[in-house]
């Protein structure tokens, strides 16, 4: 029996579906529609949805509307608004998404730049917005322009000197401290749900999981404002992931609106979907991209039609961003990329051992930040989540003032490891040694040796990679709104990029050896040191993700490198393989398992050679299986067994002493049927008879009035014998997204259950697959 846990979880049951989701298993559930009875059919929080039940509910519908369509024009207008309302959710999500994430970006380039100063013909400006409005700024020093003034300069009106730099340092700390302050006390107050990126839990929502709340209102506005705050604070996080989130509250906002998805938790999860491809598609600007991530990363049920409404939803929200422009550069695009060179075949053995850094450092993150987390949630560290977030924010500020690649924003930074050294470039990367009698081109600059600039970047790289190493583990999964992906690239591109002028140098310095001679001339500009880092970002995120097409789509699409993509699938795999050999489960995934949510992962392979009877409720020593009678059974006796016991629904048999299977009802459906049967129905009282078949018993005329309970029962539950493997058990489950499953007892036929003898839940297959891998089996609880 689907058991409830006392601390409000109750045993997950269902997910996900293919074709022969098309069978009558819960048809009969429909006769609501004749007689509706409030939130029949609905779910508690913390429940698994029906998706078979939803399925049909959605087919009985249709065939309704459809029906109805030929009564008359209003009818046929109603179907064609009902079959149109699909695709103007998508539209609204699309705008919606779109212009919450260009606002988002307008606020974090602003108040990430406040931290360091102030732009004084107009506050709202951000740095690089400042100096194009300035008529008085120079090519040479394009960061530098009268209008924009750093604190001590305004304060003191110094911009050089120890006392000048001690000012500034303090209020980047300080403003870094306030911003995360306000952050994580916003979410504390207002939405817990806000914290995180939200991945896992959309993860969990999408694959039947009722979260309620997770992707409310308040959940929506408090995440987008803090959001803005935790990036503008300086810490090692991201806004990619929580843009998911956020996307998937404006699917949830918008599917409330239409009766088609707000009664159907199904159809929701279709849109959710839909909306997480639009999250991708803004957070990245990249709509393909977005949709295959959907696809690949978040979606447990993905049809045909939701790959057309993704497309289109995706299509809308890069439109809606592009129209805003947030970055300046009239290009969806968020680190566009020229290279002028190609890559040669040689340079896939450094391409690939990024692929294995990538790999070993996804395995180091997610080992390290699972028992950070794991620390969290068991020490006082969980007690004190402001203290936390403070604690870090400061660490993080005070160690990352003195580096510059440390103190600008990761996206910054990430843009400027990308970017090739042109000749109008003034980055330190590319402070190289020039040949004055060189008359080649601006774009085709030839290799050259590394100047004094450059190794002093190296060193200062190399210490920023170590710093985000360390500080990102503890970092992810604290009390605010914190992203993965750009943390994880800036891993890989400060890495890719050390690696890239590592050989760079030797194909300049040593262009005679063998593996150089054939591609490498002296005079020839060779290797491209910014391919190196989007190679290692894509790495080190496929390494955390464990994401491999929608990977290499997103960085192609991410920095229009479409030439570039075989190095990238190279890294990716390899990233894949190299985590792979240390453990299966990625970031996501291993945070679903450590917040203990029933998510049963359609990647997991379960080889066992056991059996559903090792599996099935009671067990031995266990009360026997709490079941109802097709007649005979009272209200009072129905609400004493519903108070007595906290199982999730009750088998219903001829008698107890055939058990012969008649069908299943859900505990939530038989409560609300009686309640409303009481308020609504004259002579039902406690000693009323309650009985399951068409016909009423026979009753003797004193006798009070009977209830007819057969609309909310579930005539052909999904039934296997207790001998069947639990293999194919467990690939029942996932493909039918079936909340429980009885076993039944030979002799058995397809037409009926002669022998009921247990009870198999989502929760208990579960618990069977973490024993079977040596796990705690009372870890699969929603925590």
């Amino acid at each position: 029996m689907v058991r409830t846990q006392k601390r409000r979880i109750i045993a997950a049951e269902g997910t996900n579906m293919t074709p022969t989701e098309e069978m009558n298993g819960s048809g009969n559930l429909m006769d609501f529609l004749d007689e509706p009875i409030p939130d029949v059919g609905t779910y508690e929080d913390f429940h698994t949805i029906d998706w078979l039940r939803e399925k049909s509910r959605d087919t009985d519908r249709h065939r309704k509307i459809t029906s109805k369509s030929k009564e008359s024009i209003w009818e046929f207008i109603k179907s064609l608004l009902d079959a149109w309302s699909g695709w103007v959710v998508m539209l609204l999500i699309g705008l919606l998404s779109g212009t919450l994430a260009g606002v988002i970006d307008l606020a974090v380039d602003w108040m990430t730049d406040l931290k360091e100063g102030v732009c004084l013909s107009a506050f709202w400006y951000s740095h690089e917005q400042c100096c194009w409005t300035s008529n008085e700024t120079t090519f040479d020093d394009r960061d530098k322009c009268p209008q924009w003034q750093k604190w001590s300069e305004l304060m003191t009106g110094h911009t050089q000197g120890g006392g000048a730099y001690v000012l500034n340092y303090f209020l980047y700390v300080l403003w870094a401290l306030f911003f995360s302050f306000l952050a994580v006390s916003l979410v504390r107050v207002f939405a817990p749900y806000a914290c995180g990126s939200g991945i896992p839990e959309i993860k969990t929502i999408l694959s039947g999981f009722i979260i309620r709340g997770y992707l409310g209102k308040w959940t929506l506005l408090i995440k987008t404002v803090t959001l803005v705050l935790a990036v503008s604070s300086g810490l090692s996080l991201g806004k990619e992931g929580p843009l998911v989130h956020v996307a998937c509250c404006c699917g949830n906002l918008f599917s409330s609106l239409f009766s088609k998805y707000s009664k159907n938790e199904g159809k929701r999860r279709e849109v959710l979907s839909a909306a997480a491809a639009a999250g991708v598609s803004v957070a990245f600007g990249a709509p393909i991209g977005g949709v295959l991530f959907s696809l690949e990363e978040v979606s447990y049920y993905f049809p045909l039609k939701t790959l057309w409404r993704s497309f289109f939803a995706a299509l809308v929200a890069a439109f809606t961003l592009r129209s805003i422009n947030p970055f300046g550069n009239s290009r969806l695009v968020l680190f566009y990329v020229e290279y002028h060179t190609p890559w040669y075949m040689a340079e896939l053995v450094p391409f690939i051992l990024l692929g294995v850094f990538g790999g070993l450092w996804g395995t180091l993150f997610i080992r390290g930040n699972i028992a950070w987390c794991r620390r969290r949630k068991t020490t006082w560290l969980g007690r004190y989540p402001v203290l936390e977030v403070m604690a870090v924010t400061a660490i993080t500020a005070i160690l990352a003032f003195p580096n510059p690649y440390t103190r600008r924003s990761t996206s910054e930074l990430i843009s400027e490891l990308f970017n090739d050294c042109g000749a109008l470039e003034s980055s330190q990367l590319c402070d190289y040694v020039n040949d004055p009698n060189m008359t080649r081109p601006v774009d085709d600059i030839p290799d050259r040796p590394a100047g004094a600039g450059v190794y002093a970047a190296l060193w200062q790289l190399a210490l920023a990679l170590v710093f985000k190493i360390v500080i990102t583990i503890f970092t992810f999964g604290m009390k605010i709104p914190s992203g993965l992906f750009i943390p994880s690239m800036a891993v890989g591109a400060i890495a890719g990029r050390i690696v890239g002028i590592a050989v760079e140098q030797m194909a300049y310095h040593h262009h005679d050896w063998i593996i150089f001679k054939n591609w490498c001339r002296p005079g020839a500009d060779c290797v491209t040191p910014g391919l190196y880092a989007m190679v290692g970002a894509a790495a080190c995120l496929g390494g955390v993700t464990r994401m491999t097409v929608s990977l290499v789509v997103i960085m192609f699409e991410l920095t229009g490198g479409l030439e570039y993509i075989v190095p990238l699938m190279a890294a990716a795999v390899t990233s894949k393989w190299v985590a792979d050999a240390f453990g299966k489960e990625g970031i996501y995934e291993a945070h679903i398992q450590l917040n203990g949510y029933p998510f049963l992962d359609v990647k997991d392979e379960f080889t066992h050679r056991t059996l559903a009877t090792d599996v099935m409720r009671p067990r031995r020593g266990e009360p026997p299986l709490a079941v109802l009678t097709q007649e005979g059974t009272t209200v009072e006796d129905v609400e004493a067994l519903i108070k007595d016991t906290d199982y999730n629904g009750f088998p219903v048999v001829v008698s107890r002493e055939s058990e012969r299977l008649i069908g299943f009802v859900q505990r939530r459906d038989l409560t609300l049927a009686i309640k409303s049967a009481r308020q609504k129905q004259d002579g039902v009282v406690s000693n009323s008879v309650v009985y399951f078949t068409e016909d009423a018993p026979q009753l003797p005329a004193s006798n009070p009035q009977p209830l007819k309970l057969r609309r909310i029962l579930n005539l052909s539950p999904f039934t296997v014998t207790d001998h069947t493997p639990m293999e194919t058990v467990v690939d029942i489950f996932r493909k039918l997204g079936l909340r429980q499953c009885l076993t039944c007892g030979l002799p058995f036929t397809w037409a009926c259950c002669l022998r009921l003898l247990g009870i198999i839940t989502k929760k208990d297959v579960l618990r069977h697959m973490a024993q079977m891998m040596n796990q705690d089996p009372e870890s699969i609880m929603f925590n």
